[in-house]
C-alpha cells in the first residue's frame, strides 16, 4: 500500500494528524513571539496571580521588543497597583496575564509623522521591554491611573 492509497482509506486520521500539527505549529509559533518579545521575562517577575480589578479596553495593539507585534489581541488595564497586560485566548499560550507596578514603568512619547502619537511604556527597570501603544490607549489608561501615572520622559 502506498501513501496515497493510505491517505484514501484512512482520511478521518488526516484529518486528526493535520489537526495535532496544526496546534503544535500554532503553540511554537506563539512561544517564540513570547520569547522575543520579552513578555516571557516579564512573566517571571510580573505574572498576575488574582483577577484584575481596574479599567481595561481589549481588542488593543502594541509592539514589544524587536517589532513583535500584538496586532488587535491585548487586553490594556490599569488601576492604582500598575498596568495590567493580557492577550486573547488563541494567543494565550507562554503569555500569562501581567501586572506591572507603575514603579516599574517609564513612559515616553513621541508624536509619529502621520502616524500620530504613539507613547512607549518601558516595563521592569532591569528589564527594560518596551511596548509601544497608540496615544489613544495611553490615554485611557492614564486616565484610569489617574495621579500614580508615571511622570513621563521627554
Amino acid at each position: 500500500m502506498n501513501g496515497q492509497e493510505f491517505i484514501d482509506n484512512h482520511p478521518a486520521l488526516l484529518v486528526v494528524l493535520f489537526s495535532i500539527f496544526f496546534v503544535f505549529m500554532w503553540c511554537l509559533v506563539v512561544a517564540i513571539i513570547s520569547f522575543i518579545s520579552g513578555w516571557f521575562e516579564l512573566s517571571k517577575r510580573f505574572r498576575l496571580v488574582n483577577r484584575f480589578e481596574g479599567a481595561s479596553d481589549g481588542m488593543q495593539s502594541g509592539q514589544m521588543r524587536w517589532h513583535a507585534n500584538y496586532r488587535n489581541c491585548l487586553t490594556l488595564g490599569a488601576n492604582q497597583e500598575g498596568l495590567y497586560l493580557a492577550t486573547m485566548f488563541l494567543v494565550r499560550f507562554m503569555h500569562p496575564p501581567l501586572l506591572v507596578p507603575w514603579s516599574q514603568i517609564r513612559v515616553s512619547r513621541k508624536q509619529r509623522w502621520l502616524l500620530g502619537v504613539s507613547v512607549t511604556l518601558t516595563l521592569g527597570r532591569e528589564l527594560a521591554i518596551p511596548l509601544r501603544i497608540s496615544g489613544r490607549s495611553a490615554t485611557l489608561l492614564r486616565d484610569a491611573a489617574r495621579e500614580i501615572w508615571p511622570i513621563e520622559e521627554t
